[in-house]
């Protein structure tokens, strides 16, 4: 495919191919490559930290840092936390007996965004200010001055965070950075502060239109959310059906091959780029049966919604966890809930991510 000028990678779209390119280290994630398949024609340069778009033995070096974050333990013990989280805010969309509010402002993304918040020791009051910059940041209609800005911003305000942190240390992620990682040499200031970049953005903008999507999703299938009211023991499944049919991410993920390789039996040469379309891979019927119907039953498990081998995301696990318990709370709380505008009308512009910065609801 042309994407930009003559920036022509190959589009990845069957499952088994895009697994296949996503576990073989041939296929690099280094946006510094000559021909790598850049979102943009004037892309940003990487950025320090900025561990998705490296090949080990960086990649390795700086995802490690945020593995003892994230075990399965350390975010099983936040499930209470990200519980009580759910219940305030579904008591403040109803208080005063409300029937009415935006999903997105009152539930999707302050969710979230309290939980990363929380975890990586970044005060919830800026939130205005990093989802603007967040915004900007992913937009495909964001010219490459105002990427680059906010992204300057944003790299700015986690420096001053990390140098707090530093000489005041508390029990939170940027503080074990600072003290851990730049205190011992691991890392830089720059590296640390690019790694907190990426899990502040990965870490509440997925989540957070996952959830008006799947609200929609669930709406609009009522046998399906029949069968999650009936058996909630489903929803750890269910969660993983929608993570599949609505696969958030839409740019592609991109790699550049590092020598000759077939996939699918076709031959992409050394210096070729790849766009691997894990949304269309996630509806492959070779993959899944009926793979444009929702399901809350399907085994979806292989599922590249978090992608696939080296690079699959290091915050799953607390992706998960925040659905698994959001999803849940927000039905219970609301069994009459229920669109008050068309759904159709309020998809996201042109952007890396598929949501929906609004969707008033009733109930």
């Amino acid at each position: 495919m042309t994407v930009w000028g003559d920036n022509s990678p190959w589009l990845i779209t069957r499952h088994e191919d895009a697994r296949a390119v996503l576990a073989d280290p041939r296929f690099s994630s280094d946006a510094t490559r000559d021909g790598f398949p850049g979102l943009r024609p004037q892309a940003p340069p990487r950025g320090p930290g900025q561990f998705f778009l490296m090949d080990p033995p960086d990649h390795t070096r700086l995802r490690r840092m945020l593995v003892p974050d994230f075990t399965f333990r350390r975010i099983e013990a936040l499930r209470p936390a990200i519980a009580r989280i759910c219940e305030d805010l579904l008591d403040a969309m109803t208080s005063d007996g409300a029937t009415r509010a935006d999903l997105v402002t009152a539930y999707a993304l302050p969710q979230p965004a309290l939980v990363i918040c929380e975890l990586l020791g970044v005060p919830y009051e800026d939130h205005a200010f990093f989802q603007e910059q967040a915004k900007a940041f992913t937009s495909f209609t964001t010219g490459a001055t105002d990427v680059l800005a906010a992204r300057g911003a944003l790299y700015g305000y986690l420096a001053e965070l990390l140098a707090a942190r530093g000489r005041e240390p508390a029990d939170d992620l940027l503080s074990r950075l600072a003290t851990d990682r730049v205190a011992t040499g691991e890392a830089t200031a720059e590296e640390a502060v690019g790694v907190a970049f990426v899990l502040l953005l990965a870490g509440f903008e997925t989540t957070a239109n996952m959830f008006p999507l799947s609200v929609v999703a669930l709406l609009r299938n009522p046998e399906q959310l029949a069968a999650l009211r009936a058996e909630p023991e489903l929803w750890p499944a269910a969660v993983e059906e929608l993570l599949r049919f609505l696969t958030v991410s839409h740019w592609g993920l991109r790699r550049i091959a590092t020598e000759d390789v077939e996939v699918g039996g076709v031959l992409i040469r050394a210096g070729e780029g790849v766009a691997v379309a894990i949304q269309a891979a996630n509806r492959d019927p070779a993959g899944y049966r009926d793979p444009d119907t929702l399901d809350v039953r399907r085994d979806a498990t292989g599922h590249l919604a978090f992608g696939h081998g080296l690079h699959q995301c290091v915050g799953q696990s607390l992706a998960r966890a925040e659905l698994q318990i959001g999803l849940p709370a927000l039905f219970e709380r609301l069994p009459g809930l229920r669109p008050a505008a068309d759904p159709e009308e309020l998809a996201l512009p042109m952007s890396a991510m598929h949501g929906m910065p609004a969707l008033p609801v009733a109930w």
